[in-house]
């Protein structure tokens, strides 16, 4: 039988949208790295150093790589809240607060856009704070 609490939980809708937030990075950067380097590049066993050198492509590589660097903590504080039961609303604030942060930076990191970029990403580290604080306390 299965606990209620899992089957209840308003994180999993959120953890859900997180992994297509993740299967988006990865399509977006092998998108952008097909265009520059080609289809045959792309089927291939990609040995070699053959990278792309494109803004773009480079870009959706560095956002990519940005957003797994802070995935697995999401993922641990999601399901530490699951859990735990999250009583407060809090962690999940945090938790939306952090999805909503990581999609609007997509765009602005391949716009090339400083400083406020910087502050969706700050927004976003705030997010895993609040749910980091609910869990601890």
């Amino acid at each position: 039988m299965e606990p209620t609490f899992l089957a209840a939980s308003p994180f999993l809708p959120i953890i859900g949208l997180s992994v297509l937030l993740l299967i988006g990075h990865i399509m977006l950067q092998g998108v952008t790295a097909t265009k520059e380097l080609g289809t045959d590049w792309n089927a291939g066993p990609r040995d070699g150093n053959r990278k792309p050198e494109g803004k773009l492509a480079g870009r959706a590589e560095r956002a990519s790589t940005n957003f797994r660097e802070t995935y697995l903590a999401f993922i641990a504080l999601a399901f530490g809240l699951i859990l735990a039961g999250d009583p407060h609303t809090l962690g999940l604030i945090g938790a939306w607060l952090w999805l909503v942060c990581r999609l609007i930076y997509i765009p602005l990191y391949l716009a090339g856009i400083p400083y406020i970029r910087s502050f969706v990403w700050v927004g976003s580290m705030v997010g895993l704070g609040l749910m980091f604080v609910v869990l601890m306390f």
